[in-house]
C-alpha cells in the first residue's frame, strides 16, 4: 500500500512540475526550481520512460557542467531502450558530434537513428539518410540504403 501511494505522490509532483515548466518567471526562482528538478528526478528513477526522456534533454541541454551532462545521455540512453524516439533520435545526434571524453561515431549514431527511424521518427530516417549518403567517422557510405530511408522519410512526412 505505502509503494502504491508514494508512486501516485510521485506522479502527482511531476504533473504539476511539468505544469509550471512552462511558467518562465518561476523557473528563476531557485527553490521552485529546485523542487521541479527533484521531481523530474524522481520520475526518471522510477523508471518512467517520458520522465527520462524530458529530463535526460533538460539535462543535456541546460545541466551545469560534464556530470550533468552525462547524467543526461545516461537517462536517454535509459528512455531510448523503453522505446522514446526523440531519446534515440538524440542519442544519434550527440553520438555523431562527439565530445571531449567520445570521438565523434558515425556506426552509434546509425544504430540510433535506425532505432528511431524504425519507430517512425521521420527526422532519424531523414539524417539516417544523409548520413549513409555522405558515410562518416567509423562508416562506410551506403547509397542504395540511404535511398530506402530517403523513401522512409517521405512516407513519415518529411
Amino acid at each position: 500500500m505505502m509503494g502504491l501511494l508514494w508512486r501516485l505522490r510521485a506522479r502527482a509532483g511531476y504533473w504539476l512540475a511539468r505544469r509550471l515548466f512552462h511558467w518562465p518567471w518561476l523557473l528563476r526562482q531557485p527553490r521552485a526550481w529546485g523542487w521541479m528538478e527533484g521531481q523530474f528526478a524522481r520520475m526518471a528513477r522510477l523508471g518512467d520512460a517520458g520522465a527520462a526522456d524530458f529530463y535526460g534533454h533538460l539535462l543535456l541541454f541546460r545541466g551545469q557542467g560534464l556530470a550533468a551532462q552525462e547524467e543526461g545521455l545516461r537517462l536517454l540512453r535509459q528512455a531510448a531502450a523503453q522505446g522514446q524516439l526523440k531519446a534515440a533520435f538524440q542519442l544519434g545526434v550527440q553520438a555523431l558530434k562527439g565530445s571531449a571524453r567520445h570521438a565523434p561515431d558515425a556506426a552509434e549514431a546509425r544504430r540510433w537513428w535506425q532505432q528511431a527511424a524504425d519507430g517512425g521518427h521521420p527526422l532519424a530516417a531523414l539524417k539516417l539518410a544523409q548520413l549513409l549518403r555522405e558515410g562518416g567517422p567509423g562508416l562506410a557510405a551506403d547509397a542504395e540504403a540511404a535511398e530506402r530511408l530517403a523513401t522512409r522519410a517521405r512516407e513519415l512526412g518529411l
